[in-house]
């Protein structure tokens, strides 16, 4: 099935106007404003939040939208992993954790919010939007069914990052979590770095820019999305272990001391 750029009208380095996109995040934006008055959060909140949205702004208004959805993967697996990782994590951080704390009084958000929700949850959401079928078909329906997987990215990147950022649990739990995200995300990047031949009939029929063939995009493509998550996950992931070794030495220490 040929896709609807094949008249060869869309420049790679055109901007767009999504009015879908603006109306989303300045509803985003407003419901952020209005909980800051009722509960403010301090500026390293704000400013991780406000990243966050221009996270969103530049792959979905920028030529990197135009090119993600005319020409290569690779630019479109970035769109996904801002979508469900890095934008999602920061808008998360960025609520008042008094916020989160009535939030939680919610059934469903504490439901959702769980890591045995939340994590299966998200992994689920980026493995299925990648079945070839299904991620074929969202490209072919830009205007509707595309529009829904990167809302469920956003939705289940913020419910996956919950449990880390205003989730009452241990450090070492935190740490275990995302150590657990990052092994059991990987093997999609993997996957599409060692496969030996492009599976997304989308791109095989889009034209080749910068001069790269379906395959070496597909296997930039995983490359870049394995490499990010080993960066992104193993740094938190070091955070809070070495918190919690942090912790384990204190208790040791006072432990020696009550003897």
């Amino acid at each position: 099935m040929l896709s609807p750029w094949h008249d060869g009208l869309v420049s790679p380095y055109e901007w767009h106007l999504h009015w879908s996109v603006v109306l989303a995040l300045a509803v985003l934006l407003a419901l952020y404003l209005w909980g800051q008055r009722r509960y403010p959060s301090d500026n390293r909140r704000h400013a991780a939040f406000d990243l966050g949205v221009i996270l969103l702004l530049a792959v979905y208004l920028t030529p990197i939208e135009t090119i993600a959805l005319h020409y290569l993967l690779s630019l479109h697996l970035l769109q996904n992993v801002v979508t469900a990782e890095w934008a999602p994590g920061l808008m998360v951080f960025g609520i008042a954790p008094t916020l989160a704390r009535e939030l939680a009084q919610l059934k469903i958000v504490r439901l959702s919010t769980h890591p045995l929700v939340s994590l299966p949850l998200w992994l689920g959401t980026y493995f299925v939007w990648h079945v070839p079928v299904v991620y074929d078909a969202a490209l072919q329906h830009q205007s509707s069914l595309l529009h829904v997987e990167h809302l469920t990215y956003l939705v289940a990147g913020g419910l996956m990052w919950w449990p880390v950022v205003h989730g009452r649990y241990s450090d070492g739990l935190k740490a275990l979590y995302l150590f657990a995200a990052f092994v059991l995300a990987a093997p999609l990047g993997l996957l599409l770095a060692l496969l030996p031949h492009p599976i997304y009939d989308f791109y095989k029929d889009a034209p080749q820019l910068w001069g790269l063939s379906d395959l070496t995009d597909q296997e930039i493509a995983g490359v870049t999305m394995a490499v990010e998550q080993a960066i992104v996950f193993f740094a938190i992931f070091a955070y809070y272990f070495s918190r919690f070794l942090r912790t384990e030495q204190i208790a040791g220490v006072f432990t020696e001391r009550s003897r």
